[in-house]
């Protein structure tokens, strides 16, 4: 035991002393979160000032089209050539179909393609515009047909949850982000677990190490050495992501993001209603509130010891079969025959705990929330909706650390052998046949 805790502070201190780590661990929250900003920023923005020319033959808009700051509308009865639209200043050209009213079509042409934003106004202001004309030709007034145009409000219960709003999807999202990150660091760390084998295999360091410490002392001490490192870069750049996040939302919501200016950039019924309830001073209140509700519906406590504990074990359970491989090959071109069959479940449990955020019940999510290749990432989307038993719970940790501890053994059995082969193609037969070797 004291000698893979050598081995562990070895791995951990040489990582932790290199540039690299300071440099990835600052780098990588500034990456993700000026990604995550700047996308926003310039989705918020629309560098080119589109004048929209209505064609509208038929006389069906009779009221003026609403004008916001990158869209500005101009109205013509007449039909437009595409050398005449081509010659104007206008830069989008929209043509009504004959029989918009019944069947609302239009043809859109361009100089410059709008961004969805300008396409979403322009949607907009023409259905809000036919709907007008429909309910003039209907005799019907606009302002009664507002108050029984409502959106229909489905609020979901948990009958176990007397009086309580329940947010199982809101909550499920934010399982699946923990679980997609869980994905993202036990591969990123595994693969370095991997590559230190194979650098060590190469240089022949590990022929001096074997010397003094078991194969299975070097892998177990390698393997939860590079784990801690990952645990604590992996909490700095949560940290330092959510409050780089945090501020530069607040900075753009605050020019950006106004009720007024995204009632013009085409709404949804839905949003609309939100919208109006913003304009009586209530949309912030309800707002906040509800994000309150879905924060107090998380058992907090219990989503971050699942995620430690998946977190641990899904990583241990990976890199022990990646430092197999890695012990098995002698260049990173031949481990590609050997890394698919490990990264194919990873890759399916992140399809499946997609699939447990609309259908929970699933029983593909049952399952892979319970096998141990795909339960780190699917059992914490169920653990955040809390749609798990505690029984299904314990189950799944309890299937994981007995895999792991036999894919430990498994992976033993083919470090102590490979990691001294040398010049030798491996395969999947010649893997099986080390674990039979006595020793």
């Amino acid at each position: 035991m004291q000698k893979i805790k050598l081995i562990i502070w070895r791995e951990f201190i040489t990582r932790v002393r290199k540039p690299s780590f300071l440099i990835m661990t600052i780098l990588g929250p500034v990456l993700i979160a000026g990604g995550l900003l700047l996308t926003a920023f310039i989705a918020s923005q629309e560098a080119t000032i589109h004048n929209v020319l209505v064609i509208d033959k038929e006389g069906v808009i009779g009221t003026p089209l609403k004008d916001t700051e990158s869209v500005k509308f101009y109205l013509d009865g007449q039909e437009w050539t595409d050398s005449t639209f081509q010659a104007s200043p206008y830069t989008v050209r929209v043509n009504l179909l004959p029989g918009v009213l019944i069947t609302p079509q239009a043809d859109l042409y361009y100089k410059k393609l709008p961004s969805e934003f300008a396409m979403a106004t322009i949607r907009n202001e023409l259905e809000k515009a036919i709907e007008l004309a429909k309910l003039r030709d209907e005799g019907i007034d606009k302002e009664a047909y507002d108050r029984v145009r409502k959106p229909f409000d489905l609020k979901t219960f948990d009958i176990e949850e007397v009086g309580t709003q329940s947010f199982a999807k809101e909550r499920a999202l934010i399982g699946f982000f923990f679980g997609y990150f869980m994905f993202i660091f036990i591969f990123m760390y595994g693969v370095q677990v991997m590559r230190g084998v194979m650098e060590e295999k190469q240089n022949r360091v590990v022929e001096v190490l074997i010397s003094s410490v078991k194969p299975f002392q070097l892998m177990m001490g390698k393997i939860i050495g590079i784990a801690c490192v990952g645990l604590i870069q992996f909490v700095l750049w949560i940290i330092i992501t959510t409050t780089m996040v945090g501020v530069g939302t607040a900075i753009l919501a605050a020019d950006k993001f106004d009720p007024k200016q995204l009632a013009e950039q085409g709404m949804t019924a839905e949003m609309q209603a939100q919208l109006e309830q913003a304009q009586g001073g209530k949309a912030a209140s309800f707002d906040e509130s509800q994000i309150m509700d879905v924060v107090e519906q998380i058992n907090i406590p219990l989503v971050l010891a699942v995620f430690i504990f998946y977190f641990i074990c899904g990583y241990l359970l990976y890199s022990s079969l990646l430092a197999a491989i890695g012990s098995a090959v002698d260049s990173e071109t031949d481990t590609q025959q050997f890394m698919f069959p490990v990264t194919i479940p990873m890759v399916v449990a992140i399809i499946i705990a997609q699939m447990a955020v609309y259908n929970p019940e699933s029983p593909a999510v049952l399952w892979c929330s319970l096998i141990p290749f795909t339960s780190p990432i699917v059992m914490m989307v169920r653990v955040a909706m809390g749609s798990a038993p505690m029984w299904q719970l314990a189950l799944s940790m309890l299937l994981l650390i007995g895999t792991f501890i036999f894919t430990t053994w498994v992976a033993g059995r083919i470090y102590r052998t490979g990691i001294l082969m040398y010049g030798k193609k491996v395969s999947w037969k010649e893997m099986g046949k080390w674990l039979f070797y006595k020793g």
